[in-house]
Formats: C-alpha cells, structure tokens, sequence
C-alpha cells in the first residue's frame, strides 16, 4: 500500500469541518471524495481501500454539528458507503492491513453518535474478507450479544449487534446465527434479514420466505420485508406470485414516474398498461401516477388519473406546456384542469403567476385547435364559479386577443 498518498478529500473532512447549515457543502465534499477515490481505484485498489476507511473515519466527526433533519446529508452518506464499500471488499492487501483497516472501521462505529455507518456495520462479514477473519469478530462480539437479548429487556441494544450478525453469516455458522435471532423477544426485520439470509445460503428458500413474513410487526419497515420477499420469488422463478403480493410496494420510489419505470424494468413481460392501473388502485391515489402514464403516452389514462387524483397543478401546467406540439388536445384538457384546480385552492404556495402561466398554456392549445373564443368563455365560466383573487386574473385578461405562446 502506497502510505504515501496524499488524499485531497482529507483537509476538506476535518472534525467540525461544517456550521450547522452544512449539509450541502457536505454532501458537496462527500461527492468530490467519493469520485477521487474511485479514479485510484482504477490503478490501485489497495491504496483506494486505505482512502474508503480514512473517509469513513472521517463521517462523524466532520458532520457532527450538522443539521441533519431533511435526511440529505445521511442519504447521501449511505449511497457513498455502498459505492465505495465494494472497493474495500475487492481489495487484497495483506491480512495485517485488512485487520488495521477492521479495527480502524470498528472503532469509527462506536463514535459514530448517529449511526452514519450502519451500511459498513451490515456489510461486516464481507469486508471481513475470510470466512476465518470473519469468525474472529463474530466471537468477538457474540457472547455479549446473547447477554444482551437474554437480560432484562432494558439491555436490549448492543451497538456491535449487525457486525455480529453479519460475520456470523459470513462465517457459514449458520445455526449459531439463527440460534441467536430467535432469543430477540421481538421481530426486528434490520437483525433478522441476516437469518433470511442464513436459510437461503443453505437453500432452504421457502423458509426463508416465511421467516421473513414472520419478521412483520409493530414499527416494521413493510416495504423492506416485501421487497426481499420479492427477490427471493424472483430469484426462484415464481414471477407471477412476486409482482401479485410484493411488487407494488417493495418499488415504491421518490415520484410515481420512478416507481413505475423500476417495476416495469423487473416485469418486462407484463402490460405497461395494467401495471399503472395496478399502483392507482393500490395506492388509492391515481393522480401521483400522471406524469408516468404521460410519460409512456398512455394519455386517456394520465387524464382519468388526473381527474379523478390528487395531482399537483404546478405538474398539470408543465404538462399542459410540454405536450402542446405533440398533442394540442391532451394540452388544452391539462391545462383546463390545471386552471381549475389552482382558483378552486388546490396545490401549495401558488401565486398570480402559476394561474397566469396554466391560463397561458391553456389558450396556446385552444389556439392550436381553433377554439380561442370558446376557451376565453370556458376561462370566464370557471371564474365564476370560484370566485377570487385568481379567478380576477381570469376575467382581466379574458379579453385578450392576441395569442401568446
């Protein structure tokens, strides 16, 4: 390994490097050392490894004056830590760096005050890198772990529970690990994924799938469950039962649109169609899917979700604007919709200018279509209806006549 190298990530990472504000900077400087470590990485994967673990050691002290509620910084820290962690796996250095390494990680873990590294501590066994090294920390820690779930119920928590598990699973010890779950007086799916996964290192898949259905309870993440239910029928040829108990929920992603394109990427065989009625009657929320039944041109079915769900205005404008060269009428009917729903108190924050900028949308395809004076009297009959400051700049400028675009 080349002591030598000089990282650029370092100096920028210091303790208390960030103000209380700092979660953007942060993020910032996380990206920057992520991609420098992995430009070594092309040429030296051992020397890389060495910067994965001086990173790391750097989370908690770095960002621990940081504003952590929006979840921006601790995000972007475990995506950072599944990028690179890869790197510290495949690297090969002799075993008394990779145990230097180990304890250097180890010791990150128990001063981390917020938990920053919990994606390290579910990876153990395999940074561990041997099945051996990987039965040393489970030994370790393993005897205080029983103690722990076998006291009184105030002791419950051990800061080294997830290395545990997870060199216990490395190891192959495979009962021990199932031994030690079952004395958890309550399911508790972040501990007992290692167990799933124990049942099905040794092809015991059925199993596997049950005890994971049995991991379900109070302040359970349902969605994590289903989606390892999921993977466990994919991966066994069962598709159909998958997508019919599992896959609506275990996708659930940050916009309907990514949601959508994540489980149609996994059922490719499956009508792109029916998959969109499917998340609309699960959800009970048909207007989140709009932007994904437009996007796949599916535009009867974008309206009837709009229509009949809870869509932003703000996002039926865009549409309105966007689809304007392509399909005047699917244009002129989001606009109109956009329209109503903003003098009519839907949507957040809306000023004089969204209803002025949906109004525009609206003529542009009514102008398109040749219906400019039908649409300027459907505009004054919505005013009418909604009375307000908005439905005002309805009736002013109802006069216009002139085509803006």
């Amino acid at each position: 390994m080349k002591t030598q190298h000089k990282w650029l990530f370092k100096p920028r990472l210091r303790a208390r490097a960030f103000g209380w504000r700092g979660s953007n900077l942060a993020c910032q400087r996380l990206k920057e050392a992520a991609s420098e470590i992995r430009k070594v990485a092309k040429t030296d994967l051992v020397t890389a490894g060495d910067g994965v673990v001086a990173l790391m050691e750097r989370f908690w002290p770095a960002f621990q004056e940081i504003d952590t509620s929006s979840g921006a910084l601790g995000g972007m820290v475990g995506r950072v830590q599944e990028e690179l962690l890869p790197i510290l796996i495949a690297a090969r250095p002799d075993q008394k760096i990779r145990n230097a390494w180990l304890e250097r990680l180890w010791q990150a873990i128990e001063d981390d005050g917020v938990d920053y590294l919990s994606v390290s501590a579910d990876r153990w066994g395999e940074l561990c890198a041997s099945t051996q090294v990987a039965s040393e920390w489970a030994d370790r820690f393993l005897d205080p772990l029983r103690s722990a779930w076998s006291g009184p119920p105030q002791r419950g928590y051990f800061r080294a529970t997830s290395v545990c598990l997870s060199s216990l699973l490395a190891a192959g010890r495979h009962k021990e690990l199932l031994d030690l779950l079952a004395l958890e007086r309550l399911p508790f799916w972040h501990d007992r994924k290692f167990g799933a996964r124990a049942l099905l290192a040794q092809g015991r898949w059925e199993e596997a799938l049950a005890y994971a259905e049995g991991s379900r309870g109070l302040n359970q993440t349902d969605s994590a469950i289903d989606a390892a239910c999921e993977q466990i029928l994919l991966d066994h040829g069962r598709e159909d039962e998958a997508y019919g108990k599992y896959a609506l929920s275990a996708n659930q992603s940050s916009t309907g649109l990514a949601t959508f394109r994540i489980i149609s990427k996994k059922y490719p065989d499956r009508d792109p169609r029916q998959i969109l009625l499917d998340l609309a009657a699960w959800s009970h929320d048909p207007g989140r899917w709009f932007a994904a039944a437009k996007t796949a041109r599916y535009f009867d079915l974008a309206l009837e979700f709009a229509r009949t769900g809870r869509t932003d205005p703000r996002t039926l404008s865009r549409a309105s604007r966007d689809m304007l060269d392509k399909d005047a009428r699917f244009s002129l009917e989001t606009g109109r919709l956009a329209i109503r729903r903003i003098v009519a108190g839907y949507g957040y924050d809306l000023t004089g200018l969204d209803v002025m900028e949906a109004r525009r949308h609206f003529m542009a395809a009514a102008h398109v279509l040749g219906i400019t004076t039908e649409a300027r009297a459907e505009l004054l009959a919505i005013a009418a209806e909604y009375p307000g400051a908005f439905s005002e700049l309805l009736i002013r400028y109802s006069s216009e006549s002139t085509h803006t675009r």
